[in-house]
């Protein structure tokens, strides 16, 4: 169900079930740890084969509604995607690092032990290397974005992804002293890109073919909505169960974590829309230019996070955190767009 402004409740208030799941989650570890313990024993090569399905029944719908067709309209609107591309992969990994190294190994370093700050760096490096997919086309109707534009960028920055993604996490995780595999890296990049890419890719064009573009973007698509949502939360109640003693000794973490995200998202925008502005190109491409290197594609952080450092890490849950500030911070920016129309 969707309001007028065409985001549904369940994003809306995604902050609110992220609260619950957490609730749920702790819970869950404290009174019934049997549950994560038994979990924990389904593995292949350090990934939880558990939370891998959950993880594919999130990204896999997303990936479906991605139109590669629009990639041969990318010379149409170039300033903007190039804004987006400079941002999303040569600014916002850096400016992460930086940003949550000031916050965990300099801000708050009375409160957290350098261990736990190199964690919680990795998983915001893994947030900081992961722009937004699904959601901006969310973000992008609220401002009154260019449809077809926007199109056009998440399908190259989806592109990108496969290739730009493993470099720039081995670098940034490289100099912070955490050691990363290639091989999990490369795994886990074919399990929560290339697989759900290659399956949404295939199931567009086979729909597409037998029952036309109309019926696959506004019924097949449609279907898959309370699948998304399901695998989101039970992903989420999971993760929360198997972190639920780290949350119970150190609660102040979660708001120290989010912190560093917050300041990050709001700079990123920043840099995108005022470029955008000094382009001089119109709102209707500035406001979802800001929007996609602002938000994350935190589906993807998370099942990164848990296949390279585990479901009960703390990168893990500094991914989560991620989860629970996007939608709250990401409306505050839609309302900052809309005020700001008039000067573009």
């Amino acid at each position: 169900m969707k309001n007028k402004n065409g985001i549904s409740i369940f994003q809306k208030y995604l902050s609110v079930w992220v609260i619950i799941c957490m609730v749920i989650g702790v819970l869950l570890g404290r009174f019934l740890p049997q549950v994560p313990e038994f979990l924990n024993r389904f593995e292949y090569a350090r990934v939880s084969v558990p939370m891998a399905i959950l993880i594919w029944l999130m990204i896999y719908p997303m990936m479906m509604k991605v139109d590669f067709q629009s990639v041969k309209n990318v010379g149409k609107n170039p300033k903007g995607l190039f804004v987006t591309w400079v941002t999303n992969w040569l600014i916002k990994p850096v400016s992460m690092y930086g940003i949550a190294s000031l916050f965990f190994f300099v801000v708050f370093k009375a409160f957290i032990t350098p261990d736990l700050a190199t964690e919680y760096l990795a998983g915001a490096v893994l947030l900081g290397a992961a722009p937004c997919t699904a959601m901006v086309f969310v973000w992008s109707t609220l401002t009154n974005g260019n449809p077809a534009y926007t199109v056009v960028q998440v399908a190259t920055n989806d592109l990108i992804i496969l290739f730009a993604f493993m470099p720039i996490v081995k670098f940034l995780l490289g100099v912070s002293s955490v050691e990363v595999p290639w091989d999990t890296l490369i795994l886990s990049v074919v399990l929560f890109v290339v697989i759900p890419l290659a399956a949404g890719l295939i199931t567009r064009m086979i729909v597409t073919k037998r029952r036309g573009k109309t019926y696959f973007e506004n019924t097949f698509t449609k279907k898959f909505d309370g699948i998304t949502t399901v695998g989101l939360l039970l992903t989420l109640v999971l993760i929360f169960a198997f972190q639920g003693n780290t949350i119970l000794d150190n609660p102040l973490h979660i708001v120290l974590i989010a912190v560093p995200l917050i300041v990050q998202t709001f700079l990123v925008f920043a840099i995108a829309y005022l470029a955008c502005k000094l382009l001089k190109l119109p709102h209707d491409i500035a406001a979802p230019a800001g929007m996609i290197g602002a938000s994350n594609f935190f589906e993807l952080a998370v099942a990164v996070a848990i296949a390279l450092f585990g479901t009960t890490s703390p990168a893990a849950l500094a991914t989560t955190v991620g989860v629970l500030t996007e939608v709250p911070v990401m409306l505050f920016l839609v309302s900052i767009a809309n005020k700001t129309k008039k000067y573009f």
